[in-house]
């Protein structure tokens, strides 16, 4: 492996035999390979390649040098299997929604926008359960729905009079969130985008802009 980590970790000892890795621990370190990647410390090869090395790892040892050089690991996911979901539904009726940044998403998702637009971001989530389904219903609206790069995502949504962009379905990375995004788009648009971490959409400098002048004329 390239750029092998180095630091201190658990060491084998001679005629000792290391820890056997548990299925939770191979998931504790794949999260922290995940957050790695999400923060800019891994590229999607190396990604790729620990998460591989990571499911395969038989003890604690290996394990260890996967995640020597990204610094502390965040939750368990057995801690955020009991977290309750920072929220269950956003709705915009003649106006917007946006969720984002570090929330917790739990199984399901449903976001509503009514001749309004809204948002769901994916990208700094904490799943609890590893996957989750979002229910977007768009009229006479726009919701885009912004996932991991290397997530897993699933669309089996409808647009009627509408869109329902499957543009960036397709598999992900070993160990990614599975996403699947259903619902429907009437006379209205269901977007779903793959984006780096940080990286915002190509139009959003152009909405603030057109936001600020907006209120400008207003006064």
């Amino acid at each position: 492996m390239e750029n092998s980590p180095a630091g201190d970790g658990p060491e084998e000892r001679p005629g000792v035999p290391a820890a056997r890795a548990s299925d939770a621990d191979r998931e504790r370190v794949a999260e922290a390979l995940r957050a790695a990647y999400a923060e800019g410390r891994l590229t999607m090869p190396e990604l790729e390649e620990r998460l591989a090395t990571a499911y395969a790892a038989r003890t604690e040892t290996e394990l260890a040098t996967l995640t020597r050089d990204l610094g502390a690991a965040p939750a368990r996911p057995a801690d955020l299997a009991g977290m309750t979901p920072t929220s269950t539904r956003e709705v915009a009726i003649v106006a917007g929604f946006r969720r984002a940044g570090r929330w917790v998403v739990g199984r399901d998702f449903r976001g509503l926008a009514v001749v309004g637009n809204g948002e769901i971001d994916l990208r700094e989530a904490h799943f609890t359960d590893g996957e989750t389904t979002i229910r977007a219903t768009a009229i006479v609206g726009d919701i885009t729905v912004v996932v991991p790069e290397d997530a897993d995502v699933r669309i089996s949504g409808a647009g009627i009079v509408g869109g329902f962009d499957h543009h960036d379905e397709g598999p992900g990375a070993p160990g990614a969130p599975r996403i699947t995004v259903t619902g429907v788009a009437f006379c209205g648009t269901v977007r779903v985008e793959r984006r780096a971490a940080g990286v915002e959409a190509p139009d959003a400098r152009l909405r603030r802009a057109r936001r600020r002048l907006e209120r400008r004329r207003s006064r």
